[in-house]
């Protein structure tokens, strides 16, 4: 149209007639008759451009998950175990990677709950004021089955106490917290654990005479949770199920002894090296190790 020519003036209409009558700018005239000599670009992802192929954080990802001393991680922590290693991607990205190349964990599929009886929180701010303790069970190949008692710190997630013995007493329920009171508060004398809780359920074990009288002994404050509802003590509840997947479900062992020694090894690598999204891809140990060291250095 520009090109045209005008039967009153004989001449050109020119660019810039013809776009201020059609309302366009000049400039997208010329980006438009130039993109025409432009050989069409395929789309891609705008951005800067990672330094790893698919292929070579793959071989990364694997290697993550060969290292690891524990089965079954997922994306998430895949993905913070990279950056320590100074290798920059994104979860999403290495998410897709792991479904690809078939290295996601198992999963089971979700259930519709009702409503919750217990809908508070159980998580504290710092260390040593609430922990969690239960039990579970499992079989060695001479003693048959045993049962394992644990504490875990809910502030941290750092596994304070644990146990195996062949018989389920209330008196073995007790050894995991007293494992904890002697690490943590270097004695075990009377009122040496005032304003700590300690949540359970409503075993027979925890609320025999003899668990809850060495509770007051101990200074503790007993928090039983909500009748049927597990949620009260899911700090403890997830600790066994990651113990069942990390330890019981994938080695077999001869007796209790062997069981208890397994245990206090596995408790230590948990502590020292078990990744938890909600404390920054920290380790229970080292979540301790900062907020004690926060308030000394205020």
């Amino acid at each position: 149209m520009s090109h045209a020519t005008s039967p009153s003036t004989h001449r050109r209409y020119g660019v810039v007639r013809v776009c201020q009558e059609w309302g366009v700018r000049r400039s997208t005239f010329y980006h438009q008759r130039g993109g025409a000599d432009r050989p069409a670009r395929e789309p891609a992802k705008r951005g800067p451009k990672t330094s790893y192929t698919d292929e070579a954080l793959t071989v990364h990802i694997r290697q993550v998950l060969t290292a690891s001393p524990f089965v079954g991680e997922g994306h998430r922590k895949v993905w913070a175990r990279l950056r320590a290693q100074g290798i920059r991607t994104s979860k999403p990205r290495v998410l897709r990677l792991m479904r690809q190349a078939g290295l996601l964990a198992p999963s089971r599929a979700q259930r519709v709950l009702g409503p919750q009886t217990h809908d508070g929180t159980i998580i504290t701010d710092q260390p040593n004021q609430m922990w969690g303790t239960d039990a579970t069970s499992t079989v060695t190949l001479e003693d048959g089955y045993v049962t394992v008692f644990v504490a875990i710190d809910h502030c941290t997630l750092e596994g304070v106490g644990i146990h195996a013995a062949t018989r389920a007493t209330r008196f073995e329920a007790l050894e995991p917290l007293r494992q904890g009171v002697r690490q943590q508060f270097g004695a075990f004398t009377a009122a040496i654990a005032a304003g700590l809780q300690v949540r359970h359920d409503h075993g027979s074990q925890y609320m025999s005479d003899a668990f809850q009288t060495e509770l007051r002994f101990l200074g503790i404050t007993s928090s039983p949770a909500f009748v049927r509802a597990p949620e009260g003590n899911g700090v403890a509840e997830r600790f066994i199920r990651t113990l069942k997947e990390q330890l019981l479900w994938v080695r077999t062992f001869r007796t209790v002894e062997e069981l208890r020694q397994a245990l206090q090894a596995w408790l230590v690598t948990y502590n020292e090296q078990w990744l938890v999204e909600r404390h920054g891809f920290r380790a229970p140990a080292q979540v301790r190790r900062d907020l004690m060291a926060t308030p000394a250095a205020a």
